[in-house]
C-alpha cells in the first residue's frame, strides 16, 4: 500500500515543484522586462546587456542565465524569438529563461522551445512558449 501511495504521490510532487518553477521564471521576467522598459524610458535606448540592468547575474531556477536580446544591433530578424507564422513577438527586445531543458531555438514551435518561459507581446505575455 505504501508503494501505491509514493507512485501516486511522487509524480505530482514533481509536477507541483515543475509548476513552481515557472512561476518564479515569469516573476522573475516580468522584474527583469520592467526594468528593461525603466532603462529604456531613462536612457532613451535598450540596454546592451541585463548587466546595465542589474540582473546580469540572474539565473532561472533551472540554474541557467536568463537570456535577453536587444534588437538594436541586430541585422535581420534571424535571432529573434518567432511564432508559429515566423513572426517577431516583440518589437524591440526578447527575454526568457531557457526552461527545464536548458535548450532554446528562436521558432517558438520547435520542440527545444516549447518549455522555454518568454516575455512576448512587448510584455503582454509572460509564460510558457507552449501556452503561448
Amino acid at each position: 500500500m505504501l508503494l501505491t501511495i509514493t507512485a501516486l504521490a511522487v509524480p505530482n510532487l514533481l509536477a507541483a515543484i515543475e509548476r513552481a518553477r515557472v512561476a518564479r521564471a515569469v516573476a522573475d521576467i516580468h522584474t527583469i522586462g520592467i526594468a528593461v522598459l525603466g532603462y529604456e524610458v531613462i536612457n532613451h535606448q535598450f540596454p546592451d546587456t541585463l548587466d546595465q540592468v542589474g540582473y546580469g547575474a540572474n539565473v532561472d531556477p533551472w540554474g541557467q542565465p536568463y537570456q535577453y536580446l536587444s534588437f538594436a544591433d541586430v541585422n535581420g530578424k534571424g535571432k529573434m524569438r518567432k511564432d508559429r507564422f515566423l513572426v517577431p513577438i516583440n518589437s524591440n527586445f526578447d527575454l526568457y529563461s531557457m526552461g527545464k531543458d536548458g535548450k532554446s531555438v528562436p521558432p517558438l514551435t520547435a520542440s527545444a522551445s516549447k518549455d522555454d518561459v518568454i516575455w512576448a507581446n512587448d510584455g503582454g505575455f509572460i509564460g510558457l512558449a507552449s501556452d503561448y
